[in-house]
């Protein structure tokens, strides 16, 4: 993956330069084994813990690598070109983290997060529930409150990490309405919490997606984060940042499959010259890098503002948006490029066109960014 990127610092250009040598090492040789497999990469997990990469945008006096937006996502989009599974997965940790950072008080933060940001301990985020997805207001699973703290009971899914993370933020509802929600940190071990089988999908099959259950389970008082009816607020503080961790894992998804099927086309013979010397693939791909370009410069955008402390939701959105569609296309064309061997598991691109459509459908479908941005609009 060749891309000429406008990095920050010097530093940031070597962090980015160790996410591609750490992904290249120890992501991309196991891939293929461990999608088919739908074997969680806990060693790969543990790598990318220890060379600092699960911390980067959160500050260094609690174990984070201090960097700005910018730079963790284009770390995010290297990992993602090589693994999108496990971007994905970096991408729930560090989003499982930003509760604590953000709402967390000193003592539980002291607690709990130097572990977390340093991969020791590996976190899920815990929203949607079997009738409330994009509908975060909907909730249903109730914590209810008793000496020292909660009972939990009802449902979660679409949870990714289900069953394998060590801690869950888990959004449940303290009373009635949007102020009715509040937000936990929950033990992966916790008595009464039971976790679904692994969904079967259609990509990322190395990451297990679950549902949980919470029968009764009791959850001190002392992991309840942010005050009591906050939960809302602090979810969707979170999903801004989520969406564009997003829109950096599809980009990543798109420029493979476009370096793939450069590689294709330069290689690819037919009528007596290379597929890539007939006008109309090499409009092909032309269109396929501009909307690579185009989608990283909207997420850029977006991360930029938030850095600068301006507000960013709807640019975020506009980049989950176009990041992700962008990377549904290019998947798509990608394949048609290679013809009927894009179409076979043999080649890289059926993988990536796979993994590509669950970008346009989680943290938020694209149907709900539009609404995000059509609501800005309307003021």
């Amino acid at each position: 993956m060749s891309v000429n990127r406008l990095l920050p610092t010097e530093e940031a250009r070597d962090l980015v330069q160790l996410a591609s040598d750490v992904a290249d090492k120890t992501l991309a040789p196991i891939v293929d084994e461990y999608e088919k497999a739908e074997k969680y990469p806990d060693e790969a997990f543990a790598v990318l813990g220890q060379t600092g990469l699960l911390s980067l945008p959160y500050p260094e006096e609690w174990g984070g690598g201090g960097q700005p937006y910018e730079v963790y996502l284009q770390v995010l989009e290297e990992l993602a070109a090589r693994w999108a599974a496990v971007a994905v997965a970096v991408s729930v940790h560090s989003l499982s983290c930003h509760p604590l950072m953000m709402f967390g008080t000193d003592e539980q933060k002291q607690r709990w997060l130097p572990e977390m940001l340093g991969g020791e301990k590996i976190g899920a985020y815990s929203l949607s529930e079997p009738q409330a997805g994009s509908d975060a207001a909907a909730l249903n699973c109730k914590a209810e409150a008793t000496d020292g703290g909660y009972r939990v009971t009802g449902a979660k899914a679409w949870i990714t990490h289900g069953g394998v993370a060590d801690f869950y933020n888990l959004f449940a509802r303290t009373g009635e309405g949007s102020k009715g929600i509040s937000c936990f940190l929950v033990p992966g071990d916790t008595e009464g919490l039971t976790f679904g089988k692994p969904e079967e999908k259609m990509g990322l099959a190395a990451v297990p997606t679950t549902s949980a259950h919470y029968d009764g389970a009791f959850i001190p008082e002392e992991r309840r984060i942010g005050a009591d009816g906050q939960g809302l607020q602090i979810a969707f503080s979170a999903l801004d940042s989520g969406r564009l961790g997003i829109a950096a894992v599809a980009v990543g998804i798109a420029q493979a499959a476009l370096d793939e099927a450069v590689a294709y086309a330069k290689e690819r013979k037919t009528f007596g010259k290379k597929i890539i010397d007939h006008q109309g693939l090499g409009f092909l791909l032309a269109d396929m890098a501009a909307a690579v370009d185009s989608a990283r410069a909207t997420y850029l955008d977006a991360a930029r503002r938030r850095d600068a402390g301006l507000p960013y939701s709807r640019n975020a959105s506009v980049a989950k948006l176009v990041a992700t569609d962008a990377a549904m296309k290019v998947t798509t064309d990608a394949v048609q490029v290679f013809g009927g061997y894009g179409y076979t598991k043999d080649f890289r691109v059926e993988r990536l066109m796979r993994e590509a459509k669950i970008t346009q459908i989680f943290e938020g479908t694209n149907q709900i960014q539009r609404l995000v941005i059509s609501r800005s609009l309307a003021g």
